[in-house]
């Protein structure tokens, strides 16, 4: 297996995650491009600021990259790599595709067949921790044949970490990772808010910060910014869901996930972005607002 020179990266798409990945592969020396067509204003101010060229086409794309990174919404994820793969059809061209999304490897496998009809290598591969610049560098778990071109961008504020053997791991191992993190925050979302419904989170607050003072103390700094995330998250909690199903594990406790996320996308607070978010705005302001259309019955305490 001949693994070609990374000269050129092309991230689809340039949002929170990708436009990061994108300027600190710029900043080491790789040319950055994309395809802003049918994206957001946000998104191509994001892309501008990062440094990454836009050729205006998958088409234009598939031609020019030595590498394509899928860096977006789970939801989105299938979607763009039938685009891509339709792309590299037309154009004749097996350019390397990296789906980087939080997906189960179910759907990491169905990417692969797909990139695989065309001729295309195909890299399964997830990103674990915050994008770069913002604390220590993010982990991109990488498997299959293909995984070792990753490699090569492994130093450039990015660490990637070669799982080898099967398509799925890399996939895999994101889903068990979220199933924690963003499943526990969940959790941490609905009892607040039963909490709340029943006129009861003065009492709970206080017996949290008495017996459990540093859990307290995590929901308070990472909740009030779920509104802005949690309309993306809703497809990773599926994802998860369906992860889980296939093993022979319930899958209800992120579906459930699923449903918290989508009540917390129902707030006003959603319509921020990143740059909007009011820092100012606390956990009792976040917890009011998604438990506002929801009813007091006549069995609680309030």
């Amino acid at each position: 297996m001949n693994i070609m020179t990374v000269n050129t990266v092309a991230i689809l798409s340039p949002g929170d995650m990708g436009h990061s990945v994108g300027k600190v592969l710029g900043d080491h020396g790789i040319d950055v491009i994309t395809s802003l067509a049918g994206r957001s204003d946000r998104t191509a101010r994001l892309a501008e600021a990062a440094g990454i060229r836009d050729v205006q086409s998958l088409e234009s794309v598939v031609l020019q990259a030595d590498l394509i990174l899928s860096i977006l919404v789970p939801s989105d994820a299938l979607g763009l790599t039938q685009q891509v793969v339709s792309a590299l059809r037309d154009t004749g061209t097996v350019t390397p595709f990296a789906d980087c999304n939080a997906v189960s490897p179910q759907t990491a496998k169905l990417m692969d067949a797909a990139l695989t009809s065309v001729g295309a290598p195909f890299i399964d591969a997830s990103i674990i921790g915050p994008p770069p610049g913002k604390g220590q560098a993010p982990r991109f778990y990488v498997s299959g044949k293909w995984a070792p071109m990753m490699s090569e961008l492994d130093g450039m504020g990015i660490e990637v970490r070669d799982l080898r053997t099967c398509i799925g791991r890399a996939s895999g191992i994101k889903m068990c990772y979220a199933a924690m993190t963003k499943g526990t925050s969940a959790l941490h979302v609905a009892l607040l808010t039963a909490a709340e419904v029943m006129g009861l989170t003065d009492q709970l607050r206080a017996e949290l910060k008495y017996s459990q003072p540093g859990l307290y103390d995590q929901m308070e700094s990472q909740i009030p910014g779920l509104p802005v995330k949690a309309m993306r998250w809703i497809g990773e909690m599926e994802e998860i869901a369906d992860t889980f199903d296939s093993l022979g594990i319930t899958p209800l406790f992120h579906r459930a996930s699923a449903d918290v996320y989508r009540a917390v996308a129902e707030t006003p607070f959603a319509e921020d972005t990143p740059e909007t978010v009011d820092e100012s705005r606390n956990l009792a302001q976040t917890i009011a607002a998604i438990a506002a259309p929801l009813q007091c019955t006549e069995d609680s305490p309030r």
